[in-house]
């Protein structure tokens, strides 16, 4: 899985789950759960999963909604 966004933001989160639901894309939010441990301060973000062989289209997705600026560098970019 590579990581398409990483967010505080709860509403992305959902826009973007919404979005990627729709258009069939398996995905997974990472460190949802990390509320616990930090009292549900919003402090640690959530990173959006994607399979490796549908970033390209989720990347696509999230470009078309006008959020591109909240992608994570293509795997190379860093």
């Amino acid at each position: 899985m590579e990581e398409l966004v990483r967010t505080n933001d709860p509403v992305l989160i959902s826009f973007l789950e919404s979005i990627l639901e729709e258009a069939g894309i398996k995905h997974f939010v990472a460190d949802g759960n990390m509320s616990i441990l930090e009292g549900s301060l919003a402090m640690i973000p959530r990173r959006i999963l994607v399979d490796s062989d549908q970033v390209q289209k989720a990347r696509m997705l999230v470009r078309e909604a006008g959020l591109e600026h909240e992608l994570r560098p293509e795997r190379g970019e860093d």
